[in-house]
């Protein structure tokens, strides 16, 4: 799938420049997901967040704990494109 995540690179803060299967990149700031609370919340720990790595086999950034966000939210973040249509806003970012 397109928005799969290869590759992805820490700038500064909570920013992650990412790179897509199909080429495409972009940055994301990730510090909103903090407020959004639940397993979001050790993101407030700049070590933890600093951890993210990409799951290949599910072509998005994951953390230790199984924590992850749908490479669908991080593709329309990254690169302003619109969510595909089966997603629900409000849903896609976790």
């Amino acid at each position: 799938m397109y928005y799969d995540v290869i590759e992805a690179r820490h700038i500064e803060g909570y920013e992650l420049e990412l790179i897509f299967e199909n080429g495409k990149r972009g940055i994301v700031d990730l510090r909103a997901y903090i407020k959004k609370g639940g397993v979001f919340s050790r993101f407030s720990e700049m070590e933890y967040f600093k951890q993210f790595y990409v799951n290949k086999e599910i072509g998005t950034l994951c953390w230790p704990d199984a924590v992850d966000i749908a490479p669908e939210s991080l593709y329309h973040q990254a690169t302003g494109e619109p969510l595909p249509s089966w997603v629900t806003p409000g849903k896609a970012a976790v």
